[in-house]
């Protein structure tokens, strides 16, 4: 073979294999998975406790962070969907309003499930990507546990103790993120949205309370493209 016709051609071959290798960064019908940490930290603007109650009993809910994972297709080269994969947060639930101060009142778990829309900027190979996104969320609530802090300020309190319920929901949750290239299979994301969630906590004495959530939603996590 002719070797000055050989290196151009094989140049050529090499910078094509290139280009093919460096579309996969989130081109069409790439998937790719990420894990990373995940921290919902709820908004919290409370109803009042429904009677017999003090006038004014609210609550608040802390905040939780735990390792989570996502799963995602791009379906064009700028249009994806993701759906993460958490293993459950626990959220203290703690007196406010008139009873400020007396600390956590119940405990309860919740995990959100999310199928997230996304459209993202720039190139496939570009190495900064911002995206939108939207999604579509069912906040289940389980395990929750009333304290002895509750028995004792809730006037109704029933033999026994008093039970705590929260009702799941459903909930839209917009945000933003931008993924920062490695190299051409791995990549860093990162991650805001606010899911807009209301729900409802009932007592077994009866009394219930209503509390809008809105959590803000902060994530950041290392991914792959396959």
């Amino acid at each position: 073979m002719n070797n000055n016709k050989f290196l151009p051609r094989a140049v050529a071959a090499a910078c094509l294999a290139g280009a093919a290798l460096g579309a996969q960064a989130q081109s069409a019908g790439t998937w790719f998975g990420t894990i990373g940490a995940t921290r919902i930290a709820p908004n919290t603007s409370s109803g009042t406790l429904s009677p017999p109650a003090a006038p004014n009993t609210q609550v608040d809910v802390g905040a939780d962070t735990q390792p989570t994972l996502s799963i995602g297709r791009m379906i064009t080269d700028n249009w994806s969907v993701e759906v993460p994969i958490g293993f459950g947060y626990k959220h203290s639930i703690k007196g406010a309003g008139a009873i400020d101060g007396v600390g956590t009142i119940a405990t309860v778990k919740s995990l959100p499930i999310t199928v997230f829309a996304q459209y993202r900027f720039l190139e496939p190979t570009a190495q900064f990507r911002p995206y939108a996104m939207l999604g579509l969320t069912y906040a289940y609530f389980y395990d929750e546990q009333g304290s002895a802090t509750l028995n004792a300020v809730n006037p109704a309190n029933p033999p026994g103790g008093t039970g705590v319920s929260v009702d799941s929901k459903f909930g839209f949750t917009p945000g933003v993120g931008v993924t920062a290239r490695i190299n051409d299979r791995w990549f860093v994301d990162l991650q805001y949205a606010r899911s807009f969630l209301k729900t409802t906590t009932h007592l077994s004495s009866g009394q219930s309370i209503d509390t809008k959530l809105d959590p803000d939603v902060f994530r950041i996590a290392v991914g792959y493209l396959f």
